[in-house]
């Protein structure tokens, strides 16, 4: 059975046909929301932080949303491998309490308990993360606007159901109701006039903002970038971003269908142009309300020079209850933690296979092997 698929726009396979794939074609990896989804990811989270990427010596962009802009910004720090494996053991072991009667608990609670596991987590670290010698991080958050510049009463059930009709028309429309925001490292941070690191895509598909990462919003960006509505609350007026309320980054980006294109052409002959990206399923779908509207999940221009690296159905048919992890597990294990965390770490330890194919296919890539997205 295959176990990892690969998928690339034309121009990455042409790249791939040409050179094969060496680390330091790479200019910028993405990592998508999904909630438990990204832990099948871990391992080969593990391998390209860990062992490949240091093969060559680049800056290298990390894009994020969600638990991608966790992964992303857990890979900045020192141990990168140590670092990954203990988020995916704190991710599958998260357990919060349940009242009696609830399904779930509530949003304060989430948050609170959320927001000091990430202290925890980073506490007396982020300066390694914001001052990484090659890696340049890029936290997603989706910021209200109208309606949804605050979060309170029926404010946000209300925007949320514009937003939603309003998608389902054009995305682009949505931008009414959220607006991407992006927080971005400075390319000198601490210095008197840092600069933000350049994006590496192109923003003009939709509203964006972007601000500069400091150890003043860290915590607070990224904890935002987690945001699921109505499962956390969102983070109200962020230290040097506009003010308002910012929710979960795959609100307006769920999989990262940004214009990587039109940002790595910009670049210099020679400067590397791939981007690489480490997916639990073939299709890239631009925001979260786009997951049912399947006209928009196919791959467009703005992916022709990504690479995309997902398990085979089949392999995924084969994990517990045979899907990926998921926030359904919450409900459908309840109040049995042990019955979840094995189902969760069984599905981890069967990901191993994903690193170890993508490792052996780097080491004799086969152009025959690389289908389009």
């Amino acid at each position: 059975m295959r176990v990892l698929r690969i998928h690339a726009g034309p121009l990455a396979r042409q790249h791939i046909e040409r050179h094969g794939l060496r680390p330091n074609d790479i200019a910028a990896i993405a990592a998508a929301a999904g909630g438990p989804k990204g832990l099948i990811l871990g391992p080969l989270d593990r391998f390209i932080f860990g062992d490949w990427l240091a093969g060559s010596s680049q800056p290298v962009d990390l894009i994020g949303g969600s638990i991608g802009a966790w992964r992303m910004a857990t890979a900045c720090l020192d141990d990168p491998v140590q670092a990954l494996q203990r988020l995916e053991h704190d991710y599958i072991h998260q357990d919060y309490p349940l009242e009696p009667g609830r399904k779930r608990p509530p949003p304060a609670v989430v948050s609170r308990l959320f927001g000091q596991n990430l202290q925890a987590f980073f506490g007396g670290r982020v300066t390694q993360v914001l001052g990484h010698p090659r890696f340049r991080l890029h936290i997603l958050t989706s910021r209200g606007r109208h309606l949804l510049a605050r979060e309170a009463g029926l404010r946000a059930p209300l925007g949320y159901l514009g937003a939603f009709l309003t998608n389902a028309v054009q995305r682009r429309a949505m931008g009414a109701w959220l607006e991407r925001v992006v927080f971005s490292s400075t390319v000198a941070e601490g210095a008197a006039d840092p600069v933000i690191a350049p994006l590496p895509f192109d923003p003009a598909d939709y509203r964006t903002r972007q601000v500069a990462l400091t150890r003043a919003n860290f915590a607070p960006a990224l904890q935002a970038s987690c945001s699921i509505p109505f499962v956390l609350q969102a983070v109200h007026n962020i230290a040097g971003a506009p003010r308002g309320a910012y929710w979960d980054g795959g609100i307006t980006d769920y999989h990262l269908h940004l214009n990587y294109r039109a940002a790595m052409l910009s670049r210099p002959p020679g400067a590397p142009k791939l981007v690489l990206y480490p997916h639990f399923q073939r299709a890239v779908v631009p925001g979260w309300l786009d997951k049912h509207l399947a006209w928009r999940h196919g791959a467009t221009a703005f992916l022709d020079n990504v690479i995309v690296l997902a398990p085979d159905a089949d392999w995924v048919r084969a994990l517990p209850n045979g899907k990926l992890p998921d926030r359904t597990d919450f409900t459908r294990y309840g109040t049995d933690l042990q019955a979840r965390v094995a189902a969760w770490r069984t599905a981890v330890a069967a990901s191993e296979q994903l690193a170890d194919a993508f490792a052996a296919w780097l080491a004799r890539p086969d152009a025959a092997q690389v289908e389009p997205l």
